[in-house]
């Protein structure tokens, strides 16, 4: 078996399960937000957040890490000092921080002290596709 395909195809699996839920939670929070004085919908919101990001984009991000180490560990740790590695690692990791960040959001809407208008949910929304389009142009164009 080829442990380097099954590695990729597990590693793209997961990172766009991954990403999909970083594109979407920011937009669950910007309907929340415009919507946060009706009390029904709110508790939705937190439902929906709640198990989106415990249950879908937690398990997807560690699942991208391990098999995106396995995958290094597959074609070799040198790799690690390739320029275009060290971007793709950086983006990597600046998504992780902004995977963490909402998070904190979370929890804001969770004891109800969202303090950000619904304008700043859609801003930050964009922050995940601009990570995801630097990281696929460092990785397949490799220009470094």
């Amino acid at each position: 078996m080829n442990y380097y395909l099954l590695f990729k195809s597990l590693h793209l699996i997961s990172v766009i399960s991954w990403m999909a839920g970083l594109l979407y939670l920011p937009r669950i929070f910007v309907y929340h937000a415009e919507n946060s004085d009706d009390r029904k919908i709110s508790d939705v919101f937190k439902i929906m957040e709640k198990k989106l990001y415990f249950y879908i984009m937690t398990p997807a991000m560690i699942l991208s890490w391990i098999f995106g180490l396995l995958l290094i560990h597959s074609i070799g740790f040198q790799q690690l000092g390739q320029i275009w590695m060290i971007f793709k690692i950086i983006f990597v990791i600046l998504l992780t921080m902004y995977h963490f960040y909402l998070r904190t959001i979370l929890n804001q809407f969770r004891i109800d002290k969202n303090t950000h208008s619904h304008k700043f949910y859609r801003i930050i929304n964009e922050i995940p596709t601009i990570l995801l389009i630097l990281i696929v142009f460092v990785v397949i164009f490799k220009p470094l």
